[in-house]
This record gives structure tokens, C-alpha cells and sequence, in this order.
């Protein structure tokens, strides 16, 4: 079985869908590597303009496979770090990609399954979804970069969520802001992909230098306009620009080729 399965549109929209519906899409060790492979080929990829993270069957993901825990409780400290600083960077390669990422949550996101989910740009989840973290519930503290995902988006929730384990529904993650927006079970795939096929369909160098923008956490008003007098006059010199501007004049779409 391709734990990872990876669809590659015409229109540049890359759909990623986390295979295991048998363990709920747990981050088995064969899946994690798959995500490395993949993550490290869309790094590279000038043709993807978009990609969608989504889970098969009924749940998004489970998080981590924590099977090998019960076996290996002996193991030292530092391995053990070790392990999961590799496991964290692995998964959280996605916040590396230049181009828009999208997490269209299906089902349970929970644990390490919901921070990568947390970790793209935009998320959005069926209405019925359920979004949890319960890591101190089985003895742990939160990993995968939770205690920073989690209350970048939604403070006040987030610690609810990881202090006292409190589930969420995917329409009142919404609500709370910790996702974007929520839909219904039903109609989530088609609207994610509109989203997706709108974000492909404009100029690849705007929205790859946009999207850098917007991960910046300029510092201040200053240096949000720094970075901006060297960003746009990039987009200026650019062949989709004066395309962007034809395509306005004349009152068509514009077909943009990244140059």
C-alpha cells in the first residue's frame, strides 16, 4: 500500500491524501517517509502552484503512531529526543514550501495530525470535524510544535484544548478562528478545490513572494514596507505582470507562466 498518495493537477494543484484509513492515517514510520520524499520534490517543483493536504476514509489523522512507545519506554532521553526532532522536521516540511498550502480537514484531526494540518496556510474543516489534542491525557507533553500552532491561531482555545484535552468541532474552529473556515461534510473537497484552483490560477512569483510575506511576522510597520519596496518591483519586472495587466485591459483571464 502507497501510504501517501500524491495527484498532480493540470492546473498546478498538487493533492496530497494521507492513505492509512485503517489506522486512521497514523504517521506510521513508512508514511513519514513518503511525506520527506514528497515534501522534498515539491521544494523543487516549478510547476506546482497549490497543495492540499487531506486524509482517506473518515478521519484526517490520527497523529503519531505511538505503537512502538510501549516497546522502546526504556529507550534514554536524548535518543528519544532525537527521534521525535526528526519526526517534528520531517512533518512540518510543509511550512517550508514557497508555494500555498491548504489542509482540508475530512474527519478527527488529532495530536501531531492536527498541528501539521494547523501548520499550513489555510485550513478547513468539515463541519463534524473533530479537532483534539489530548496529549496530557495519555502522559505527554505536546509535540510537534503544538504549543506554538495552537495559540498563534486561536490563544484562549488553544489552551483549553491542551490543558484540559476540550474536543472541538470543525464548525466551532471555525467560529474561534483556529481554522479558517468550516463546511459541510459533504461539500468540503469540492470547495477546498475551488479554492485551490483560484489560488493556481494567479501569477506564481506574486503569490510565492505574498505567501513569504505573510510568514515573515514583519516586526513592524517598517519592515512589512521594506520587505515590500524589494518584493513588488521583483513582481514589476516580471512577463506575468504585464499578462496580469493585458488580461485586465482586455477583459479575459490572464494565463500565467511563472516568468
Amino acid at each position: 500500500m502507497d501510504e501517501l498518495l500524491v495527484d498532480r493537477k493540470d492546473d498546478g494543484v498538487v493533492l496530497i491524501t494521507l492513505n492509512r484509513p485503517d489506522l486512521r492515517n497514523a504517521m506510521t514510520d513508512a508514511m513519514t517517509a513518503r511525506w520527506r520524499e514528497t515534501m522534498a520534490g515539491l521544494a523543487e517543483d516549478r510547476e506546482a502552484r497549490c497543495v492540499v493536504v487531506t486524509g482517506a476514509g473518515t478521519a484526517f489523522c490520527s497523529g503519531g503512531d505511538l505503537s512502538w512507545l510501549g516497546e522502546r519506554g526504556a529507550e534514554a532521553v536524548p535518543q528519544l529526543r532525537d527521534r521525535m526532532l526528526a519526526f517534528y522536521r520531517t512533518w512540518l516540511m510543509v511550512t517550508k514550501l514557497e508555494i500555498p498550502t491548504i489542509a482540508a480537514v475530512n474527519g478527527p484531526a488529532v495530536g501531531a495530525g492536527l498541528c501539521v494540518a494547523l501548520a499550513c496556510d489555510l485550513v478547513y474543516a468539515a463541519d463534524d470535524a473533530k479537532l483534539l489534542a489530548p496529549f496530557t491525557s495519555l502522559g505527554l507533553h505536546p509535540g510537534m510544535a503544538a504549543t506554538y500552532l495552537l495559540p498563534r491561531r486561536a490563544q484562549g482555545l488553544a489552551r483549553e484544548m491542551l490543558l484540559a484535552g476540550r474536543t472541538v468541532s470543525g464548525a466551532e474552529a471555525a467560529d474561534k478562528g483556529l481554522v479558517t473556515q468550516s463546511f459541510p461534510k459533504n461539500d468540503l473537497m469540492s470547495q477546498v478545490g475551488g479554492i485551490a484552483a483560484k489560488i493556481a490560477q494567479n501569477a506564481p512569483i506574486a503569490t510565492r513572494l505574498t505567501k513569504v510575506a505573510l510568514n515573515q511576522d514583519h516586526q513592524d510597520l517598517e519592515a512589512a514596507l521594506r520587505w515590500e519596496s524589494l518584493a513588488q518591483p521583483v513582481t514589476m519586472a516580471s512577463a506575468d505582470m504585464l499578462e496580469g495587466l493585458a488580461a485586465h485591459r482586455e477583459r479575459r483571464m490572464p494565463k500565467f507562466t511563472g516568468s
